[in-house]
């Protein structure tokens, strides 16, 4: 299967501080584990930055300007709360991330690529319309669901996401889309205290799955299984968009689930078959969470592997 990798070196100058654990290594980590020969096949593309415009078909114009206005001098930082900022490369790095996501259903929609990862950072599922919070400056898988209905004219968009924190930000940017479907597992409670199952959308479109600390890849799969997949088959997008966070691993440091590297190749697995059955195999994945290098770089190379079919 034809697998497409946006990715630019601008994404390793976003810089949220010292000690920070959203911080460049984590994104050499992945990249560093799709250097093995197993991913010789990846067709490797450069993710462009972002148009305003582009932006702007999930925030306001105002905060769109006024993120892209900051650029601090080297060694400077402009926070916008205690975990999220914008060091010296941080507004080239979020375009990057937002516009690498975009030109990756692009791929997917023109057909040279079946499926897409986009390895960048800053993340983006936490990013609210008019907030940056969470790590997060925009928010690139809704970005991408809604350009994929923009520029392709896709009428049901599916955006899943089983990084163990809550996608507020997807979910605000979405949830009054009834076109959009968005599904997320999550650690609850954590951060960012949102997610609960009584927030549904404004037509029937989003579905949480809360997740208690301490849950297993065994209780992640049934939840899966029971509620977050049959949602997405019953859906049946044109496309599906994957925010793929790997900090529901029990290595990862920032909460306490307990799932291993197999689970996010089975999940990959259940996911890529929803989409054979429903958008020819269309799938674009982007990086969201994992802090924990180790079991990040593990647990992204197999769910590379899995969308390459190896």
């Amino acid at each position: 299967m034809t697998v497409a990798l946006f990715t630019h070196p601008a994404c390793l100058g976003h810089d949220n501080g010292p000690f920070h654990p959203e911080c460049p290594d984590r994104l050499r980590a992945v990249l560093q584990a799709l250097e093995h020969p197993d991913f010789v096949p990846l067709l490797r593309e450069s993710a462009p930055e972002a148009t305003p415009a582009l932006l702007e078909l999930a925030h306001p114009a105002d905060y769109v300007r006024a993120v892209l206005a900051i650029e601090p001098a080297p060694g400077e930082h402009v926070r916008f709360d205690a975990d999220t900022a914008m060091g010296h490369g941080s507004r080239e790095a979020a375009s990057r991330a937002a516009g690498g996501a975009a030109a990756a259903v692009d791929a997917v929609m023109e057909g040279w690529a079946r499926a897409a990862f986009v390895a960048t950072r800053p993340p983006g599922h936490h990013a609210e319309r008019r907030r940056a919070m969470g790590f997060c400056l925009f928010g690139s898988a809704a970005i991408a669901a809604l350009h994929a209905r923009a520029r392709w004219g896709v009428r049901r968009v599916a955006v899943v996401d089983f990084d163990v924190h809550h996608g507020n930000g997807t979910q605000d940017i979405l949830e009054s889309q009834p076109d959009m479907l968005y599904v997320s597992s999550h650690q609850s409670p954590c951060y960012p205290g949102t997610g609960g199952p009584e927030e549904r959308g404004l037509a029937n479109n989003v579905l949480n799955l809360p997740l208690p600390p301490g849950t297993t890849g065994v209780e992640f799969r049934r939840a899966w299984e029971r509620n977050g997949l049959p949602a997405v088959d019953e859906w049946a997008p044109e496309v599906l968009i994957v925010s793929a966070g790997f900090d529901a691993h029990r290595a990862d440091p920032l909460a306490e689930l307990r799932l291993d590297t197999e689970d996010f190749g089975w999940i990959t697995d259940q996911l890529l078959a929803l989409a054979d059955a429903h958008c020819g195999g269309r799938v674009v994945s982007v990086l969201e969470g994992g802090y924990d290098l180790k079991a990040l770089a593990a647990s992204a190379a197999l769910h590379v592997r899995r969308l390459m079919r190896v």
